[in-house]
């Protein structure tokens, strides 16, 4: 079964450069390194300070594998600094 994701994250003010920096050498590193995600995007919002990554895998073993792979975790930390609070996940089962 097809997933998807959708993760909404919030940015401190005056931290988007430096987030839109790691968070976009974290989407290339799952395009280049995961072949179970079908789709890895981070995508701005109107409100200056949100951002989306639209996530699509091909199965729960795809994201496991995205969630335990060396950049997720090590990229993912780095984002961290420049979050205003925890992202909002939402999970999806493709059905169509």
């Amino acid at each position: 079964m097809t997933l998807g994701v959708v993760a909404k994250i919030k940015v401190k003010d005056g931290q988007q450069a430096a987030f839109e920096a790691v968070a976009s050498k974290l989407a290339k590193a799952v395009q280049a390194n995961e072949p179970g995600c079908l789709l890895y995007t981070l995508n701005k919002t109107d409100d200056p300070v949100t951002y989306v990554f639209m996530e699509r895998y091909k199965d729960e073993d795809a994201v496991k594998a995205h969630r335990g792979s060396d950049h997720f975790r090590s990229l993912g930390k780095e984002m961290g600094a420049f979050m205003d609070g925890p992202p909002e996940i939402l999970r999806l089962n493709e059905l169509a």
